[in-house]
């Protein structure tokens, strides 16, 4: 099943079929450690809806109050990128250390404010030269940490100022349109298939000039093993998002440029699209 967020209701699709569950308050819907069972409950009470009602409805971030937070250097792919934009400062080390460590790289990434839904705009520093999106599974996890569902995240990341000096990753990572995230939270009620392909395409003036995919498999860090260190000293009172990495890296002499489409398709999820303002 999915759950949709828009401004005036909340919108549930399962088996290809969407329902209107009217409008009800997101962070008490969503944070449930039985997210999954509770949907199903709700179906025969919803009202059906074609998808030409659907198509016309505008679909919002699927975020409340909820804090969003990220994994680094789950992928070996990330690990080596991060080493040759950090090098030259001393810092390639700290993500091969990182990559081999017991203890995972988790940060905070944003809120509702700096995050925007599908078809929303991201944004480029303007003190930043070396751009890039990263696409990743996004885990939302209720207030009683359990993983109860997924999304598509948009990871927008200055990689000239994360490679000046690690300790400057929160500028690199946190400013406003910093984050997409969508186009639904998807409710599987099991844990997700680890073969799901992760991919993205980057368009310019229409025509398609980056694309690649990842299996979630090349992650080396399970979901639980992240979640269990988010959750070992912090609470989240209405749930929390987290991305847990990327595994695709554009080449060193690509940056992305305003205008330019960003697609991330998630297999059983969607697509987030997001344009860079």
């Amino acid at each position: 099943m999915k759950i949709y967020k828009t401004p005036n209701t909340i919108i549930i699709e399962s088996d290809g079929k969407k329902y209107d569950v009217g409008q009800h308050d997101w962070d008490t819907f969503i944070n449930r450690d039985n997210l999954a069972e509770y949907l199903r409950d709700r179906l025969p009470s919803a009202k059906a809806v074609t998808d030409e009602w659907f198509g016309q409805q505008a679909l919002e971030a699927p975020i409340g109050s909820q804090e969003i937070w990220a994994a680094g250097v789950t992928y070996l792919r990330s690990r080596d990128a991060r080493m040759e934009e950090s090098k030259d400062a001393g810092g390639g080390t700290f993500y091969d250390k990182v990559y081999d460590a017991e203890r995972p790289e988790i940060f905070y990434k944003g809120s509702k404010h700096r995050t925007v839904g599908t078809g929303g705009k991201v944004r480029i520093r303007r003190d930043s030269t070396w751009n890039v999106p990263e696409p990743e599974l996004t885990l939302f996890m209720s207030s009683g940490g359990s993983i109860v569902g997924y999304t598509v995240g948009n990871d927008m990341s200055s990689r000239s100022i994360e490679g000046e000096n690690p300790l400057y990753l929160p500028q690199a990572k946190v400013y406003d349109g910093c984050a997409g995230l969508g186009p639904c939270i998807y409710v599987p009620g099991k844990p997700i298939d680890e073969k799901t392909l992760i991919s993205l395409e980057i368009r310019r003036s229409g025509k398609k000039v980056f694309a690649n995919s990842i299996s979630i498999t090349q992650m080396k860090r399970k979901h639980v093993e992240l979640a269990g260190y988010l959750f070992m000293e912090c609470s989240f009172p209405t749930g929390v998002f987290m991305m847990t990495g990327t595994g695709i890296v554009p080449p060193n002499d690509f940056t992305v440029a305003s205008g330019d489409e960003i697609l991330i398709t998630i297999e059983n999820i969607g697509t987030l699209v997001n344009i860079v303002d």
